[in-house]
């Protein structure tokens, strides 16, 4: 598992993500859209920490910084 997340689209994510579960709480947690909102915000969050995303793989995307 290669990183394929670089730092400024981590905090991007994080950002997100964070933003994703406070819109959950104001839409009401056990709401569809709350579910959805921190389902989204998780998958932020995970991908952030990690600095690994499986949709960046699949589409051969990279924002990580060449190493040499």
């Amino acid at each position: 598992m290669t990183a394929n997340v670089g730092s400024t689209d981590k905090v991007i994510r994080l950002v997100l993500a964070i933003a994703a579960v406070i819109g959950a709480y104001l839409a009401g947690m056990s709401s569809l859209l709350g579910i959805v909102l921190l389902v989204v915000g998780a998958v932020l969050g995970v991908t952030a920490f990690t600095g690994f995303c499986p949709l960046y793989r699949v589409l051969g995307m990279s924002t990580c910084p060449v190493r040499r």
